[in-house]
């Protein structure tokens, strides 16, 4: 066998191990963009939630805030166990905070909703394009 037929034996089999190491790095980075996914849609599915509570919150605050209006001045209070007597102005004026307080939460939750969502779609192009 000649020098240059080992030569190219060796160089083919170098080339094949490479393109193996390479398939194996890719698998390896897709599993990771993989798992990477999961924790976002995880987070994802955990930050709905929370919306879906502060909705509720908002929703809740918002109707109370309606039913105060409609009310005389003597308005009373939940506090744990008891119903106590409370000034109207003071109410209106805590529910009021409530409401903004909720509402700027959402607006933080759409936020980093949308900002996941876009996270999700980038991965997932990244996997779909690496499977070519």
């Amino acid at each position: 066998m000649s020098v240059l037929v080992v030569a190219q034996r060796f160089f083919s089999s170098q080339e094949l191990t490479l393109r193996k190491l390479k398939r194996f790095n890719l698998k390896m980075k897709n599993q990771e963009k993989i798992q990477e996914l999961q924790i976002l849609e995880q987070t994802i599915q955990n930050l709905l939630f929370q919306k879906q509570t502060f909705q509720m919150e908002f929703a809740e605050t918002k109707s109370a805030l309606s039913e105060l209006e409609k009310s005389s001045d003597d308005v009373f209070k939940i506090i744990g166990q008891l119903m106590i007597k409370t000034e109207k102005s003071k109410t209106k004026k805590e529910l009021e905070d409530k409401l903004k307080i909720t509402e700027l939460r959402l607006k933080t939750l759409d936020k980093q909703e949308i900002s996941m969502t876009s996270q999700i779609g980038k991965i997932r192009q990244e996997l779909m394009g690496s499977e070519e």
